[in-house]
This record gives structure tokens, C-alpha cells and sequence, in this order.
């Protein structure tokens, strides 16, 4: 099941601030900011894809998620999810503890399969072995990855992925994006 952890926000001010640069005329520095979070909430209102809402790119959100395969493919959908860095199946695979690394939803049958497969590799490395191994990983085997993303991009995953039949999943990360300060400019809640 996903979880999340080390989220960090940046650029929450400055792009509030910068939002009124469509409009900015000479105006007082002072006033600007003043007015800077009730003009980006009015703005983080505009429909997606309008372009009203582009200040929204500018608020950077990082964090460590630990997801189960298949929900990273889902995730990978996304156009401003970078991934800095992440777990290694190809390096870390017969290091790793199976049982401890799959959701509750993988069966003690298929961990037992898995490592029996892992046993074989160990025993005997060879390229066939470790395609045994890797290729029947459960999709419910997690790994742990950092992501950067953004304020819009998260704005297109929560209308797209709220009510997600893996509400477990999903959930957790809309969950997430509820916490984040000024969330109503990604959700639309007050």
C-alpha cells in the first residue's frame, strides 16, 4: 500500500507573488504580496488546462513514496512526476526480505514461490535464474522512490484520481495532497 513521507513544499510565496505579473503595471512591491494569495487562490480556480492557473507549476513538492508496482505504472502516467531517485530491483532484489517488501495482499504462497526462485538464483547466477526471479515478482512488491512535482500537475491528479477504484492507493495520495498548505488551490475545497 502507498505510503508517503519527507513531503516538502517550496516556492509557495513567490509564485503566489508572481501570479500578478499578467496584470502587474507599477505597482507597490508591498501590495503585491499583500494581494498575492488572494489573487492565486481566485486563479488556482480556473479550469485545468485554461492556462489561468499555470502559477500553480511554480510551487514545487517533494517527498518518498512507497508503492506497490502496479500502482507506479499509474503514477508514471503523469508528465511532471519526476522520479530523483528510487529502490533497485535489478541491484537490491536478492538482498531484499520478499515477505516484508509485498503488500498484504500478496499470499504467503507466492512469497514462498518468490523465494524459492531467489534461492536458485543464489545458488546458481545465472541470467535465466535471475529473469525467473524478477520477471514473477507479485505486483504487489513495493519499492520506495523520491518524487518532484508540482502544485498544477497535483491539481490534474486529484480531480483524475480521487475517487480511483484503488482507493487504498489513490487515497493515501489524495490524502497527501489534502495536507499540503493551501490544498484548496489543488482540491477546489474551502
Amino acid at each position: 500500500m502507498v505510503k508517503i513521507s519527507n513531503v516538502e513544499v517550496f516556492g509557495l510565496v513567490k509564485s503566489a507573488y508572481v501570479s500578478e505579473y499578467p496584470m502587474k503595471v507599477d505597482t507597490d512591491e508591498e501590495e503585491v504580496y499583500t494581494k498575492a494569495f488572494d489573487r492565486m487562490s481566485k486563479l488556482a480556480k480556473a479550469k485545468n488546462g485554461s492556462g489561468h492557473d499555470n502559477a500553480l507549476k511554480g510551487i514545487v513538492v517533494q517527498f518518498d513514496i512507497t508503492y506497490p508496482q502496479y500502482f507506479s505504472m499509474q503514477l508514471q502516467r503523469y508528465n511532471f512526476i519526476d522520479i530523483v531517485s528510487s529502490q533497485s530491483k535489478m541491484h537490491r532484489l536478492i538482498k531484499m526480505d520478499i515477505g516484508k517488501s509485498c503488500n498484504k495482499y500478496v499470499t504467503k504462497e507466492m512469497v514462498g514461490i518468490i523465494d524459492k526462485y531467489k534461492v536458485e538464483y543464489l545458488e546458481n547466477p545465472t541470467y535465466e535464474n535471475f529473469m525467473k526471479l524478477v520477471s514473477n515478482l507479485p505486483m504487489g512488491f513495493e519499492l520506495t522512490m523520491g518524487i518532484s512535482t508540482n502544485y498544477l500537475q497535483l491539481k490534474t491528479i486529484y480531480n483524475q484520481r480521487k475517487n480511483h477504484k484503488l482507493k487504498e492507493d489513490w487515497g493515501e495520495f489524495c490524502k497527501m495532497i489534502e495536507g499540503l498548505p493551501h490544498s484548496e488551490w489543488i482540491t477546489g475545497k474551502e
